[in-house]
């Protein structure tokens, strides 16, 4: 699970500046689907306090004034609904999510200074040339108003179709547009507002209704908005309002919602409580199954449905990811299968569930052996895999694992699966007596990039026992598990193969199952670990026995000041100690710059008596200058 956690924070990063940066190769629904995996494993994981970045080369930064945070999205009724009664708000304002390039206009005095994109959620790039051109924009408030007014920069799609159709969509479009250097075709676009915020901790406005209601009366375009008690009627509005979406002049992806009260607090926070956005429901189509087929990754086999082609967010879709053999089983999946397919999430759509098996449905039939190395496969009904360390398939998924877990930088699977074929590297310890004149003899690999490759290689020395064997790419078996094995007392690679399956199942959070993986694994891969260690080019860091750290756990959340989230897991590794990306009741600490955060950590943590401390007090103890 860990391994999937890490993946899924990559993309997300991966995709969330893609998208920001108008250069998304992902539907939102597909996106949201990763979101919702990761907030399912771990839900408090730091990626939901990042904000993505839409900066620009060569613009001035200028600061926001209101800041531009991320909210946290509701998928389902049932999502939006849990949260609406935890909210305790009495009314709701019930705004669209429009799908543009957000924008904050910054007013002194009445007057139209600047206006400036989101970049970090702090500070944006100032494109106010351009923004003076859009419709929307009011140069002269009839108040005397210092502060900034939010909005959304949107393309009509009246101007997409006529100007802009060779681009994805309105919002792609809008995006590359409004930070155009000449400023052409931003006059096509329109600015329409959904709040504001005076400057300092000035309350100018009462309530967010007066506030819409003093922004209409300045002349601004607002977006549309509605006023709520009951949640339920939120729940209904938001399925007529997707039936009307196609009819509207701009693009919408679903609907905020938020309390009537003002909440300063909350507006300030990395992601934001007391409002929420409400997303539409993922597409869904009929289709039958046709033929499944396994795809092969690594040692590891995994069901692909094909189906009878059907649209969905605008793409033909042909193929359907069944996860697990498990799933197949649950849905009662068979050959000529009436399903519902959808786009919830991954890449590859689902399948989500069995309308109808005819009478002539057929049976899925599941590979046996392994076509690598003929071993018989095995179904844990989650996975369908060989288990044979030695078949060639699992030595090159061990290469690429050794490669991802120490983050050797440019080695990618091209050059690898090139020296893989070719023999020159079958086993780790083969990586470090590569030389110049073996790499220049690959494909598109010249004399710089091969020394790059082997700088990058070599520039990794001092390795974690934990993250060590975690690289050999042992079933189960990711960095965290090791973090405990190695706190609880098996130092060395020695006492990791030694010890015994009934002592490792002693070890806080480790069952037997994975107990056996570790024991079998270190048994039979010690060998090859010992190799790695005899080219002399990677070494065993050893925690000390009076490491600050050692035994004790860590959990990050929110934002650090000094240093970034991977820095200060690694200040924890060095120092003996274990990271942990949940609160449980065996953590040693919370850290957070903000202990008296309504986040689930951090209740969590008060819930469960651990201690919470700050940013400096981690680095005090860590005995961090």
């Amino acid at each position: 699970m860990n391994d999937r956690v890490k993946e899924l924070e990559r993309l997300i990063r991966y995709h969330q500046n893609k998208y920001y940066n108008a250069e998304p190769e992902l539907s939102d629904a597909e996106f949201d689907g990763l979101w919702d995996e990761l907030r399912a494993l771990d839900p408090d994981n730091a990626v939901f306090n990042e904000v993505g970045r839409d900066d620009s080369p060569g613009y001035t930064k200028r600061r926001h004034i209101i800041p531009m945070n991320s909210l946290d999205k509701a998928a389902d009724a049932a999502g939006f609904l849990n949260w609406a009664h935890k909210s305790g708000h009495e009314r709701f304002i019930v705004q669209h999510k429009l799908d543009g390039a957000s924008l904050e206009l910054q007013y002194d005095g009445g007057a139209f200074r600047y206006g400036v994109t989101r970049g970090d959620g702090a500070v944006g790039d100032d494109i106010t040339t351009n923004v003076r051109r859009m419709a929307g924009v009011v140069s002269r408030l009839e108040a005397e108003f210092s502060g900034g007014v939010r909005g959304e920069v949107i393309m009509p799609h009246d101007i997409f179709e006529r100007y802009y159709s060779d681009k994805a969509n309105c919002r792609n479009a809008a995006n590359g547009v409004m930070k155009r250097k000449d400023g052409q075709g931003a006059g096509y676009l329109t600015v329409m507002c959904y709040d504001a915020m005076a400057e300092g901790e000035q309350r100018f406005f009462s309530d967010e209704v007066t506030k819409l209601a003093w922004l209409e009366r300045q002349g601004f375009r607002l977006v549309p908005y509605r006023v709520f008690e009951d949640p339920e009627e939120i729940v209904a509005y938001r399925d007529e309002v997707a039936e009307q979406r196609a009819a509207l002049e701009y693009d919408i992806d679903g609907l905020v919602v938020k309390g009537v009260e003002i909440d300063l607090a909350d507006m300030k926070r990395a992601r934001p409580e007391r409002q929420i956005a409400f997303k539409f429901s993922p597409e869904e189509a009929v289709s039958t199954l046709r033929e499944v087929r396994w795809s092969e990754s690594g040692h590891h086999y995994t069901p692909i449905g094909i189906v009878d082609a059907v649209r969905l967010a605008g793409t033909t879709v042909q193929r359907a990811n069944l996860a697990n053999p498990r799933l197949i089983g649950e849905l009662g999946l068979k050959i000529g299968s009436q399903v519902v397919v959808t786009k919830r999430g991954d890449i590859i759509p689902k399948i989500e569930r069995v309308l109808e098996n005819p009478e002539n449905a057929a049976e899925i039939e599941l590979p046996r052996v392994c076509g690598a190395c003929g071993a018989e496969l095995l179904n844990e009904g989650t996975r369908l895999y060989c288990p044979n360390l030695d078949c060639r398939k699992r030595r090159f998924h061990r290469l690429q694992k050794w490669i991802q877990v120490l983050e050797i930088r440019d080695f990618g699977d091209v050059v690898l699966g090139n020296l893989f074929d070719s023999g020159r590297v079958t086993e780790i310890h083969h990586l470090y007596s590569l030389t110049v004149e073996d790499l220049v003899k690959l494909e598109r690999v010249g004399e710089p990039l091969a020394r790059k490759l082997l700088r990058n290689l070599r520039s990794v020395q001092q390795v974690t026992v934990a993250r060590f064997v975690a690289g050999f790419d042992i079933e189960h078996v990711g960095e965290l598990i090791m973090q405990k094995v190695v706190a609880a007392g098996y130092h060395t690679l020695e006492a990791i193969r030694d010890a015994s399956v009934a002592e490792l199942a002693e070890i806080d959070g480790i069952g037997p199952a994975t107990a056996e993986v570790i024991s079998s694994g270190g048994r039979e891969l010690y060998p090859l670990m010992q190799r790695v260690l005899e080219t002399g080019v990677v070494a065993l860091q050893q925690p000390h026995a009076d490491a600050p750290f050692l035994g004790e756990s860590f959990c990050f959340t929110g934002s650090l000041h000094s240093l970034k989230r991977s820095e200060a897991e690694q200040i924890v590794e060095r120092a003996g100690g274990i990271v942990k990306n949940s609160v449980t009741k065996d953590l040693s600490y919370l850290v957070t710059n903000d202990p008296e955060s309504g986040s689930s950590k951090s209740r969590k943590a008060r819930e469960l008596d651990i201690p919470i401390i700050s940013e400096q007090e981690f680095l005090q103890m860590a005995q961090v200058p």
